[in-house]
């Protein structure tokens, strides 16, 4: 099933960041945005019946930020493939994330295509760190 629909769902506290990236997704025919919403803890609430296979949450949001979401998600559906979204491009917040349970995470500066592929390789079931986090990263020892 190469081109199944992908549903993702949107968590951002900015109406404008969510509309925009709503927009920009839903121009791709292998992406379905299941649902959007402005703070984690509606998220959380309809995840368990949304059944989203992609997770696009911002970080920094209240009263749940995207690593209290990402903890939760990872513990209550595995399963659901988490992509953090940051206007920071330090990679401090990435490897948190990461070691949460996330398997992404984008700038909100990431360009059309670049997002496109993040999504696609994270639903492949790879990691996919942006090309702005990763230049930021320290070399691997």
């Amino acid at each position: 099933m190469k081109d199944e629909l992908i549903r993702i769902m949107l968590v951002d506290d900015h109406p404008l960041v969510r509309e925009s990236w709503k927009l920009l997704l839903e121009n791709n025919p292998r992406f379905e945005i299941v649902a959007d919403y402005s703070n984690g803890a509606e998220a959380l609430e309809n995840i368990p019946s949304l059944k989203p296979d992609i997770l696009l949450v911002d970080i920094n949001m209240a009263p749940l930020d995207g690593f209290a979401v990402t903890k939760s998600v990872n513990t209550m559906m595995p399963e659901i493939k988490i992509i953090g979204l940051s206007v920071h491009n330090q990679p401090k917040y990435a490897t948190r994330l990461l070691q949460l349970g996330a398997r992404g995470f984008l700038t909100k500066t990431s360009s059309l295509e670049e997002i496109n592929h993040g999504i696609l390789a994270v639903h492949q079931g790879k990691v996919y760190i942006c090309d702005e986090i990763k230049r930021n990263m320290p070399p691997a020892g």
